[in-house]
């Protein structure tokens, strides 16, 4: 699939306050999400080999090795929407998508986006009032003693973040020509049937 991001122009080829804005944003929260990823990841990672080591060599496990992992699941996996849905890897049924025009594939596209997007925020939303209400039980971890609230936070949080990418990819598809599946990846097949055709030169 290839991929490019363009001046944030419309099909005049001009810049626009709004977009300029609008892709610095994008920018911020690309690196913000991308930051966190890594480092959610590699922390994930140091505490599950420590607690091995532990265990296995001096015979005692970090006790708050489970509910660190945990909480670093949920950071991962719901930070990580946003992050997915910004490079457009986000899982897709295209079977029916794909019969249409250039033309009906975009329409669809703007609505499959608005639809989602839609979700995004109403999700957030629920699950912030869910969170509020655990922040307001008083509830702690058992191991760490941190407030429970902080292990759920980044669920609506990544809702909102795959919100607003969901929003981008229409704003996108209503000012950029082409058919685009976010805000900077756009829906083409040119890379993967060329990586087709060599195959087959190949094999011949």
């Amino acid at each position: 699939m290839e991929r490019r991001n363009p001046p944030p122009g419309g099909r005049d080829g001009k810049s626009h306050p709004v977009l300029n804005a609008i892709s610095i944003l994008d920018t911020v929260l690309a690196k913000v999400e991308t930051f966190i990823l890594a480092y959610g990841i590699l922390l994930m990672f140091l505490n599950t080999i420590g607690n091995v080591i532990g265990r296995y060599l001096f015979g005692q496990s970090l006790y708050f090795s489970e509910e660190l992992n945990q909480f670093l699941i949920v950071l991962v996996t719901f930070v990580g929407l946003g992050y997915a849905t910004r490079r457009g890897r986000h899982i897709r049924m295209s079977a029916f998508y794909d019969q249409l025009s250039d033309r009906g594939r975009k329409i669809l596209m703007i609505i499959i986006a608005a639809v989602t997007g839609a979700v995004m925020f109403w999700l957030s939303w629920i699950s912030y009032e869910y969170v509020a209400s655990v922040a307001n039980s008083g509830k702690v971890t058992p191991a760490l003693r941190v407030p429970l609230y902080l292990t759920y936070l980044w669920v609506p949080f990544g809702f909102f973040l795959t919100g607003i990418q969901y929003a981008l990819t229409v704003l996108r598809n209503l000012r950029d020509p082409d058919v685009w599946i976010s805000w900077e990846a756009v829906d083409s097949y040119d890379e993967i049937d060329g990586t087709a055709a060599g195959s087959g030169e190949d094999r011949e």
